[in-house]
């Protein structure tokens, strides 16, 4: 089946206009294998002994707690869930794009992270909710950041604060969609027998898929870190200093 990058299958709803039914489709299925593996994980607390799946999460839940924590200090121990959550949901949005669910025919799949409405979706949650966190502990007083240390630079201080969402939906988006791009090129070389001179170019790249689907786990490793970690800075800028 061939894949067009950047095409997405669509639904027209009311108000609202189009949306990308794919990206839809995948994220719910997404949310539904997040329950069930967390329904598992949950089952072997049931048991007396400690296995590993119960310490692989619980390392991964205490060190993005540690960090929140270090970072925000006592305040940030009611985000802890958040970030937590955050993180998690994230990582398995990256990483679902291993599955060839489009290649199959099927009309969902791919990471729904390499849509840039899905991340621009979070980043925008993450600024509003800093905004009114901010707002809620230093009162509207807290947008009058904008004008320190003095008022003619409000403009860039106001550019800085939109800039925010805008990176980290665009820096997560364009790591996760290139990841995918590289694999269907070589994809597409892999099934189109290409040749170049005695050489089969398409037999010998056809190790390359492998070592792609492995740098691809590592980047939405890294993504989906960096993208909790951001959250977090930005809302210890807000809410930790006096302005």
């Amino acid at each position: 089946m061939q894949e067009n990058i950047g095409e997405h299958i669509t639904w027209a709803w009311p108000l609202i206009g189009s949306v990308h039914a794919d990206t839809i489709m995948t994220t719910w299925l997404v949310m539904g294998f997040a329950l069930l593996f967390f329904a598992w994980v949950g089952a072997s607390y049931r048991a007396a002994r400690v296995t590993r799946r119960q310490t692989v999460l619980e390392g991964v839940i205490n060190y993005i707690a540690d960090l929140a924590t270090s970072v925000l200090g006592r305040q940030g121990e009611p985000f802890v869930p958040f970030f937590i959550a955050l993180f998690l949901f994230i990582f398995l949005l990256n990483q679902f794009g291993v599955f060839p669910f489009k290649v199959l025919g099927l009309p969902f799949g791919g990471s729904p992270t390499a849509d840039l409405n899905t991340t621009a979706a979070y980043a925008l949650m993450i600024f509003v909710m800093i905004q009114f966190v901010a707002v809620r502990k230093q009162g509207p007083g807290y947008f009058l950041h904008i004008f320190k240390p003095f008022w003619w630079l409000a403009p860039i201080n106001l550019i800085e604060e939109v800039a925010r969402p805008a990176t980290l939906a665009a820096r997560l988006f364009f790591n996760i969609f290139v990841g995918e791009l590289l694999f269907i090129i070589i994809a597409s070389i892999v099934t189109a027998k290409v040749m170049i001179g005695p050489v089969n170019l398409s037999l010998a790249v056809t190790v390359l898929p492998f070592f792609i689907q492995f740098f691809n786990f590592f980047v939405g490793t890294i993504q989906a870190f960096l993208f909790t970690l951001l959250g977090i800075v930005y809302l210890s800028l807000a809410v930790g200093e006096q302005h």
